[in-house]
């Protein structure tokens, strides 16, 4: 659970750096180049693993890749053009519930407290990131994080379900197939979407996309998927949100913005109640 803390706070600084610096250049080129970073720092520990890594396992953590992190950044940048950082913050707040439905779902089982759970801190997180005077479109941008939303919940479970049966390779070789399925993606769509010029993006947007294709993308996704297979399918639904609370203490902290202090305490506490009920045990019946 710590990973899983850790690269949470680690995330809570990617919304207003995106919104911030990148929202001029293309989603698909900005993906690539974030994506591309990290495949390229997790390759030395690729070369290092001589058995083990059969065609299979190769076509299924790049389909994971693809699917996690290439067709879920695509989406996700691209809902920028439509939507203000806060937009994004909020309609993210959903992907717990596609977590806990594919994870539950593929085991065929579901339990009231873990439901509780996810429905507790999806409801909390909505609570914090909602803004009562704006006025909220239902547009292109919000398919768009939907979108994202599922291909980031379905790469995160099918990881940890892949990994529950393949645990005898540490995961930053696994990770370094899974980010070059990912730039795979990216690079079919630079390809086919356009446009095929380099973006020339200027100084500072040159720092964020080191920071965010090394450190947030990077680092940042071999640590949740290090910590996703750690713990049960509800507590990994619940991570998925602490995101947010955080994010907006570093937008209040660091980026001087203002915030709804009410809503942010009382949120936060629903989802510590949230977090709770997934970490109890189970009841054992007789």
């Amino acid at each position: 659970m710590n990973y899983l803390f850790a690269v949470s706070l680690l995330w809570a600084f990617s919304f207003g750096l995106i919104k911030g610096q990148l929202t001029g250049l293309d989603a698909g080129w900005v993906s690539l180049i974030r994506l591309t970073l990290s495949f390229l720092i997790f390759l030395p520990f690729l070369f290092r693993v001589r058995q083990g890594l059969s065609p299979k396992i190769l076509i299924q953590l790049a389909g994971i890749g693809g699917i996690q992190f290439g067709l879920m950044y695509i989406l996700y940048i691209r809902s920028y053009h439509w939507l203000q950082a806060w937009q994004v913050a909020l309609f993210t707040v959903s992907t717990p519930l596609y977590v806990m439905i594919l994870h539950d779902g593929v085991r065929r089982r579901f339990h009231l407290r873990a439901v509780l759970a996810v429905v507790l801190v999806v409801l909390a997180a909505s609570w914090i990131v909602y803004q009562p005077d704006k006025e909220y479109v239902w547009s292109v941008g919000f398919l768009l994080i939907q979108g994202a939303n599922i291909a980031f919940a379905a790469g995160q479970v099918a990881y940890k379900l892949f990994r529950e049966k393949h645990d005898d390779i540490p995961d930053r070789a696994y990770m370094a197939i899974a980010y070059g399925g990912a730039v795979v993606i990216a690079l079919l769509y630079v390809g086919v979407t356009g446009p095929l010029t380099w973006p020339a993006p200027g100084p500072q947007q040159m720092l964020t996309l080191l920071y965010l294709g090394v450190v947030a993308t990077g680092i940042g996704f071999w640590g949740w998927n290090k910590g996703a297979v750690r713990v049960n399918g509800a507590v990994l639904s619940i991570f998925n949100n602490l995101k947010i609370p955080l994010a907006i203490l570093v937008s209040i902290f660091i980026f001087k913005e203002k915030a709804d202090w009410w809503r942010l305490l009382s949120g936060s506490v629903i989802m510590g109640v949230a977090l709770y009920l997934a970490l109890k045990p189970a009841e054992k019946r007789a």
